[in-house]
């Protein structure tokens, strides 16, 4: 399973304060990440899936909501988390 619970607490502790924070808006900006790059590869290879796209935009539109009120919040640790990320606008 690509988004286990082994995976989210890795993903948790790497951008959040810890595995066990699960609402700093760091840590769901790195979940939504990885279940974005995970539904576009699913999309390469099944092109008609239009739910799995519906969800991928819906997902788009979350994290980036997300950055918006962190780039309003603390624009340091906007910076910190689209660099360390790879997200570009």
């Amino acid at each position: 399973m690509y988004n286990s619970k082994e995976v989210k607490e890795t993903i948790f502790k790497k951008h959040g304060k810890s595995e066990k924070d699960t609402g700093s808006a760091e840590g769901q900006i790195a979940l939504f990440t990885h279940r974005i790059e995970h539904l576009s590869n699913h999309l390469k290879s099944n092109r008609k899936d239009y739910n799995t796209e519906r969800s991928l935009v819906r997902l788009v539109g979350k994290r980036r909501s997300l950055l918006d009120y962190l780039k309003s919040k603390d624009i340091t640790r906007y910076r910190a988390i689209v660099k360390e990320l790879g997200i570009r606008k």
